[in-house]
């Protein structure tokens, strides 16, 4: 395949194989909180990883991320010990559940080999930001975008990651130490699993279900099905 002097190459769609290997990423992705084993991430697999975040889409081309790989114990120690606090805090807002919220596992902070934290620097590309200048909060999409690039690629290389999310955010900022203009976007626990949940576990535990996509669908305007 060649490219012009413009930069652009051929476009086309994927062959049948490689196709369906990209939607089998995506339909089997899980959020793994549980089923961690101790054993490391190859160094060059964790590159790869962090090389497919970095390839993420980002508004202006601004590339707001960074990624903090957390290896001490003791700042491990002290995430989860932060984690605990809130998600202590998050069950008193599910009375009607509180059984099954505590009986889930939400996090693998000190049993995951890797633990991560991608973050957003709201300044990077400067003040003002090609495709930034109605919607401040573009550079926060971007940087999901990044975060959901490392999972289907962790998913291709037999890889699981567990997004935590239940911190209060000005605690882990001070854990790491991060700048006021950087705000962490997802921290993530990643490792090698033997077995994943077939469907969502949330939705294996009975917590919820997915939603049929044709309700979701709607066409020119808010509630208008599509004809």
């Amino acid at each position: 395949m060649t490219e012009d002097t413009d930069g652009l190459a051929p476009a086309g769609p994927f062959t049948p194989e490689e196709r369906a290997a990209v939607y089998r990423a995506i339909r089997q992705r899980r959020d793994v909180r549980g089923q961690f084993r101790p054993d490391p991430v190859d160094p060059a697999t964790l590159r790869r990883l962090l090389q497919a975040a970095h390839d993420a889409p980002s508004v202006g081309l601004s590339q707001p991320w960074n990624f903090i790989l957390i290896r001490d114990p003791g700042t491990r120690q002290r995430l989860h010990d932060a984690f605990q606090t809130a998600n202590a805090q998050a069950a008193t807002r599910f009375p009607d559940r509180k059984a099954l919220y505590s009986s889930l596992k939400l996090q693998g902070i000190l049993e995951a080999p890797v633990n991560l934290c991608i973050t957003c620097d709201r300044t990077r590309g400067g003040p003002h930001v090609l495709g930034r200048t109605h919607d401040a909060a573009t550079d926060l999409y971007s940087t999901a975008c990044a975060v959901q690039n490392l999972w289907l690629a962790a998913r291709a290389e037999g890889i699981g990651v567990g997004w935590v999310s239940i911190f209060d955010l000005d605690d882990l900022s001070r854990i790491l130490a991060l700048p006021d203009h950087v705000v962490p976007v997802a921290y993530l626990c990643i490792g090698h699993v033997t077995e994943l949940y077939q469907q969502p576990e949330l939705q294996a535990r009975g917590w919820a279900d997915r939603l049929p996509l044709d309700d979701l669908i709607f066409q020119d305007a808010w509630g208008t099905p599509p004809s």
